[in-house]
């Protein structure tokens, strides 16, 4: 088992605010979205590399955020993840998004990726090379 991965950080501005006063829940997808894009290559599983040596790649398929505790204007926050579950055709990262100066959680992620084969347009089954991959970064 690894460490979470760290994915990203970003600033709160007020653009980002509703008329609450909080971040707004449309602005995390961006935020979340762009971590998941990292964690590929983190875990070493580019897309390019994925398509190049397999013919296949992920693409999302579900997508569930759970908001845990407001964030406002000039708060600071790192998105950190890792794999939460391997099956035969996905995955599901579990991604979290924490203050970077107090450590408190104000959101999770929860995100199921299929492998795809993007020449037939379907799932298949994640390659052995991908699921060892994958499984070094297994949390739990």
């Amino acid at each position: 088992m690894q460490d979470a991965l760290e994915l990203g950080r970003g600033v709160i501005h007020p653009w980002h605010l509703d008329h609450f006063g909080h971040m707004n829940v449309r602005h995390y997808a961006p935020f979340f979205d762009d971590a998941v894009y990292h964690i590929w290559a983190r875990m070493g599983l580019g897309y390019a590399m994925m398509l190049a040596e397999h013919r296949l790649h992920m693409v999302t398929a579900e997508a569930r955020t759970s908001f845990v505790k407001e964030l406002v204007a000039g708060d600071l926050v790192v998105i950190t993840g890792g794999v939460a579950r391997i099956g035969t055709k996905s995955c599901t990262l579990a991604l979290s998004m924490c203050h970077a100066e107090t450590g408190a959680e104000h959101a999770r992620y929860d995100v199921v990726e299929v492998m795809f084969d993007p020449k037939t347009r379907r799932a298949a089954p994640i390659p052995a090379a991908i699921r060892e991959q994958l499984a070094r970064w297994l949390q739990r």
